[in-house]
């Protein structure tokens, strides 16, 4: 029987291929430097397929992505180098993810066979039988632990939370759940986490180091905030137990942000990144 880890490791290695390929040549037109985005969902589906072992949804969201781009390249690579070496590389690792795809219906495996055990709980998730959030929205949000009394200036779903001016920096996306890739780090030089951390985003396409950027986060339970950053350390790819990113420190939040963030990181613990 295919061992779908395995069949993901190496789709996903030979997607990298064609993500270096575009990514790394400068004379690449725009239209097709634009293909990154999607080759680099698909690898970060895959990943996610190792890290939790669950094939479905995460081989179809990969499938998905690669024929899109795929069909793209074909379409408009127009000769160019990169682009060649970027198609190979997609239809290469295609038929991988075609095979993935046909077990999705299957049960989830482990390493062992065996199905995950101990999944973790979402941080901001109401117990089993808690009713769902009506009109008034109170018995999930409240069971979550997150309040919702605006009155004393705190964040609800239906109330958004301010947020620091923006300016021109670039806008990215960080999701955040009970055990997903994203999370937010502390250091080693102290235990607050905005003052002595930030936030892990899991991600194949990199900002430039000490770029600064516009963090759109997004927690359990519907609530969001945004936060300007800077960029201060990348990682490569490491496999499933150490997932590509950057981490980037908060120079901009507000308060109502910040009670969010320490709502979260007292249900789930941050990682650590040594700052020394």
């Amino acid at each position: 029987m295919t061992d779908p880890i395995t069949t993901s490791k190496s789709a996903r290695e030979s997607l990298a291929r064609g993500l270096n390929a575009l990514q790394s040549d400068a004379s690449l037109p725009p239209h097709l430097l634009e293909l990154a985005s999607p080759i680099a969902q698909a690898m970060g589906a895959l990943h996610e397929l190792e890290r939790t072992h669950q094939v479905a949804p995460h081989a179809d969201v990969a499938l998905n992505h690669m024929r899109g781009v795929l069909s793209k390249l074909q379409t408009q690579h127009a000769n160019h180098p990169a682009a060649n070496q970027a198609l190979e590389a997609v239809a290469s690792s295609l038929s991988l993810v075609h095979v993935l795809s046909r077990m999705a219906g299957a049960p989830s495996v482990s390493p062992t066979g065996a199905a995950p055990q101990n999944v973790a709980r979402d941080p901001f998730a109401a117990p089993a039988g808690t009713p769902k959030q009506g009109a008034q929205g109170t018995p999930a949000a409240q069971a979550s632990g997150v309040p919702q009394v605006a009155s004393q200036g705190q964040a609800s779903p239906s109330m958004p939370v301010p947020s620091p001016p923006a300016g021109d920096l670039q806008v990215i996306g960080a999701d955040l759940g009970a055990h997903s890739a994203t999370n937010f780090y502390k250091g080693l030089s102290g235990n607050d986490i905005i003052d002595h951390g930030g936030l892990f985003v899991s991600t194949y396409v990199f900002p430039k180091m000490n770029a600064a950027v516009r963090l759109r986060v997004s927690l359990p339970g519907g609530y969001e905030f945004e936060a300007n950053a800077v960029v201060k350390w990348t990682r490569a790819d490491g496999g499933a137990d150490a997932p590509p990113g950057f981490g980037a420190q908060f120079t901009a939040i507000t308060n109502e942000a910040r009670q969010l963030i320490y709502r979260y990181v007292r249900n789930r613990e941050p990682i650590f990144h040594d700052d020394f």
